[in-house]
């Protein structure tokens, strides 16, 4: 038996829908606070390290571009506690129709966006 069914193997032109880019976007915050444990545990262990830890750490995060890892780091934070949030109200029964998943994931796209601005002005 044949198979006639288009086949799309072009991921650029799939159009996934709100809830997919969610999830996967979940998952990419989760590994991002992964990799950025190891450099804020740096980070911690610098500033214990003495006095001259401490300030030199302090020169360190008033670069620009140490604020913008900084702020990526607490926006990664944010969208996976929000979108955390969003997964335990579903398993309470709440949201689970495809109706409720896309509300919910553009909820958390909001939530994020409002506190990364928040972050963004309390770092500059």
């Amino acid at each position: 038996m044949k198979d006639n069914r288009p086949v799309n193997l072009d991921i650029g032109t799939i159009r996934l829908p709100i809830t997919a880019y969610a999830s996967i976007l979940h998952r990419v915050s989760g590994v991002i606070m992964v990799v950025a444990s190891f450099l804020l545990l740096w980070a911690l262990d610098l500033s214990l390290s003495g006095p001259e830890g401490f300030a030199s750490l302090g020169e360190l995060f008033g670069s620009p571009l140490v604020k913008f890892v900084l702020w990526g780091i607490a926006t990664a934070l944010l969208y996976h506690s929000f979108a955390g949030v969003k997964h335990l109200i579903m398993d309470f029964g709440i949201g689970e129709t495809m109706h409720g998943g896309v509300l919910g994931a553009r909820l958390v796209f909001v939530c994020t966006a409002v506190s990364a601005v928040l972050v963004g002005v309390a770092l500059w």
